[in-house]
């Protein structure tokens, strides 16, 4: 199993990880940080949380051969408040999110995320879910397409491709990748298409909606920067603006001093900061780590800690 662990060394460095502390990677994947993140605590504990069986299985042999002080969860990260809870564990010293896909998912034809090769519709990371990308090409209105491709994708021409894709399956059923290509191709035509590459976009914005990925964020973060002790740190690897800003909003609002209040020497205690960034702005992949890693391209870092 081939897996490149996006910004490892400067992510794991950033951690400021304690020998006997708790850690969570909410994010497991084929296990590239958890593997450090072990190596580190031999008197601590590690949770972590992954909606793919597929990613558990081959976590749980790698991380076996490694220590025993770890507990694997099948689980969305939105859930990692309630999934922590059942193991007793209220407070973490530092938590872990690398928001990409791992290279065995894009690289696993099976599974339907990319657009360079044919598959099923199918874009779920957890295999166990009901909804897929098949059910939302096939049955999502117009409106509805529009609205994901234009908020998930930025897409322009999002209300034409959405428009196609309706006229198309009133005579048949959408069910691989390359088909959808071939829509997208012929609703905005070849110059676009060749030049500006919206199948990209398109099928970002379908696998953030069956995934619901931007609202998981939002939630797991919220409940990870309220479970964290003080002087813990969390470590938010991102891939695209999207999630990016998500990231940042959250951060500032837990950061920032309300603009009322500015400047005043005794700030009421409900609206005192409770995490400092310890970037201002993101740190983005070394040259060394992109020569190695194409599709580290556009990762960024983004780091805090509880104050």
């Amino acid at each position: 199993m081939v897996h490149y662990s996006v910004m490892k060394e400067i992510a794991i460095e950033n951690l400021n990880i304690k020998d006997d502390g708790v850690y969570v990677d909410a994010t497991l994947g084929y296990a590239g940080h958890s593997t450090e993140i072990l190596k580190r605590i031999k008197k601590g504990f590690l949770f972590a949380l992954d909606a793919d069986t597929q990613a558990l299985e081959y976590s749980h042999q790698k991380l076996s051969s490694i220590a025993s002080n770890f507990c694997l969860i099948h689980a969305n990260f939105k859930d990692l408040k309630m999934e922590l809870n059942k193991y007793d564990c209220k407070e973490v010293d530092g938590f872990l999110f690398d928001l990409g896909l791992s290279s065995p998912e894009i690289d696993d034809k099976t599974r339907g995320f990319s657009f360079m090769s044919d598959a099923r519709l199918d874009m779920r990371m957890d295999q166990t879910q009901k909804l897929d990308a098949e059910y939302v090409v096939n049955n999502y209105t117009v409106f509805d397409l529009t609205n994901i491709f234009y908020k998930y994708g930025e897409e322009p021409k999002s209300k034409l491709i959405a428009s196609k894709i309706e006229e198309y399956r009133k005579k048949k059923k959408i069910e691989t990748t390359l088909e959808l290509v071939e829509i997208i191709k012929a609703s905005v035509g070849a110059n676009y298409f060749y030049k500006k590459h919206p199948e990209r976009e398109i099928f970002q914005a379908i696998r953030i909606e069956v995934n619901k990925e931007l609202e998981a964020i939002e939630q797991a973060l919220e409940d990870a920067i309220k479970m964290l002790k003080v002087g813990g740190r969390i470590c938010v690897i991102t891939f695209h603006s999207l999630e990016d800003r998500v990231v940042k909003n959250i951060f500032k609002k837990y950061s920032d001093v309300p603009e009322i209040f500015k400047g005043m020497p005794d700030i009421p205690l409900e609206y005192k900061p409770i995490i400092k960034l310890i970037n201002k702005k993101p740190i983005t992949p070394s040259v060394e780590e992109l020569k190695e890693n194409s599709r580290s391209k556009s990762a960024k870092l983004r780091v805090i800690e509880r104050i």
